[in-house]
């Protein structure tokens, strides 16, 4: 899971401060490491490891001034998160090319072992990225030959992109002298937008993970791009599409779940319509356990919104029963299973007169590995609740993900091989209800402007790429075990 956004500007413009801007918006999609690459007569790069906050500092902005930047915050899912694993990536030759992305290149390994050795490709790093960029510059020096860029090369391009590279990824780019680049994967798996804005000396265009980031960079929305699509922006700066893939849309349903922030519209649909209809689906199947509560709480942020209407559709009070530091990152996309379990206290403290005595049902966006979920047990018990339930509007997660959500072994599923009353008792709670895989659709298609079909592989177990070995699951589930400094035997 990552967040980038790429700009492009006219001539003489700078627009550093504009991506730093952006990268703030979307520090919740990763936090290891941060990196801008600028252009204006030749690449500058600043990366490093930690925030957005702690990676740049004002001595850097001059450096990095120009009219062309792509900029990235991490969060691995493959590879050890090292200072050479930090996006962009750039080459400078045969062509300066600078790239970033979000997503999870599945047959990674496979390409190590084969297509890259064969070529006697040497892999800098163990980010996935590397391969996108390989191929993807070499297929384009191939098809241009000597001649200058051309659209025809760039869909060449990318069309062996899509050939050799398996997965699901979104990529932004700017090519040295030549233009602004971004495609999204066969599938449209992950998100990306474009926006513009129109600066007196002419317009800047914008492409990013999520709309939020466009918003506070002043862009106004343009569109997302679709499933297999490439964007082209050369230095007549007028934007050029090209359908290069031909597979059906299928992007990632736990975005809107999970992942972005509330103000986002993805692919046409309000992240916050999404959950606020969740939380009623969520209401009325609360109501047919017959059980009585007298407060509903989040487990803050995400599950804010879906516990609010749930509140108001069980006619009982929203309360705000743990309070959040700001200033501790999310659990969930946590390095490891210990920093989880120490970081829940440290992340959210209870009022005592939320809980003592009262009914309370505690909304959350999700159940993964149950690390937080069973010391928010733990800590309403200790404010003296009489009873505790638990609700996720998103349903039990059962099964790795393979596009980029750090969700690839077995292991990390509390809900795999149990029932929904024993993943209670292991959560300690008095009554658990999980969102069911078909409301949690219809809420999230509730207000589109036509019915999507969204990518539901955790929840459901289907690989929409179709392409999913047990070589590849063993090779990420094997990535994720070394990057986490744990063997393959055990549960956590």
């Amino acid at each position: 899971m990552c967040g980038f956004i790429s700009i492009f500007g006219p001539p003489g413009s700078d627009v550093v401060r504009d991506a730093l801007s952006g990268l703030l918006a979307i520090q919740h999609r990763g936090q290891d490491a941060a990196g801008v690459v600028a252009f204006d007569k030749k690449f500058e790069t600043k990366k490093g490891l930690g925030l957005v906050r702690e990676v740049f500092q004002q001595k850097h902005l001059k450096r990095l001034a120009g009219p062309a930047v792509v900029a990235h915050v991490r969060y691995p899912t493959v590879g050890t998160g090292s200072g050479t694993d930090v996006q962009p990536f750039t080459i400078d030759f045969p062509l300066g090319i600078a790239m970033a992305h979000n997503g999870n290149v599945t047959n990674f390994q496979q390409l190590k072992r084969t297509y890259f050795r064969q070529r006697n490709i040497h892999l800098h790093s163990d980010c996935d990225l590397e391969a996108v960029l390989y191929v993807f510059a070499g297929a384009l020096v191939a098809a241009r030959g000597s001649d200058p860029i051309t659209p025809q090369a760039l869909q060449a391009a990318v069309a062996e992109v899509f050939r050799v590279v398996k997965g699901a990824y979104s990529v932004v780019g700017y090519i040295a002298g030549a233009g602004m680049f971004a495609f999204r994967d066969p599938y449209g798996i992950k998100p990306i937008i474009m926006g513009e804005r129109h600066d007196p000396d002419g317009p800047t265009f914008a492409v990013a993970s999520e709309s939020v980031v466009l918003d506070v960079a002043g862009f106004e929305r343009h569109r997302d791009l679709a499933a297999g699509e490439l964007l082209w922006i050369d230095e007549a700066r007028k934007p050029q599409f090209f359908q290069v893939g031909d597979r059906p849309h299928r992007p990632c349903i736990f975005e809107y779940m999970y992942f972005a922030r509330p103000d986002s519209t993805l692919d046409g649909i309000s992240v916050y319509e999404a959950r606020l209809e969740s939380g009623k689906r969520l209401a009325a199947a609360w109501r047919e356990t017959g059980l009585e509560v007298d407060a509903v709480m989040p487990v803050p942020e995400s599950a804010r919104t879906a516990a609010q209407t749930m509140a108001e559709e069980l006619g009982v009070p929203y309360r705000e029963g743990l309070v959040k530091n700001r200033y501790v990152g999310r659990t969930f996309i946590m390095a490891n299973d210990e920093l989880r379990r120490d970081s829940v206290r440290d992340k959210l403290n209870p009022i005592r007169s939320e809980f003592e005595g009262k009914r309370v049902l505690i909304v959350d966006d999700s159940i993964v590995r149950g690390h937080t979920s069973r010391q928010l047990v733990k800590i309403a018990r200790q404010m003296g609740a009489a009873k505790v339930y638990l609700a996720s509007y998103s349903p039990p997660l059962l099964h790795p993900c393979l596009y980029g959500i750090d969700m690839s072994t077995k292991r990390d599923f509390i809900a795999l091989d149990r029932s929904v009353e024993q993943v209670a008792e292991e959560l300690g709670c008095d009554y658990l209800l999980f969102q069911t895989i078909d409301d949690m659709v219809a809420a999230t298609n509730a207000h589109a402007a036509h019915e999507i079909e969204f990518c539901k592989a955790c929840f459901a177990g289907e690989y929409p790429t179709g392409d999913v070995t047990q070589e590849m699951l063993h090779d990420i589930e094997h990535d994720r075990l070394s990057a986490a400094g744990t063997d393959s035997g055990g549960g956590s």
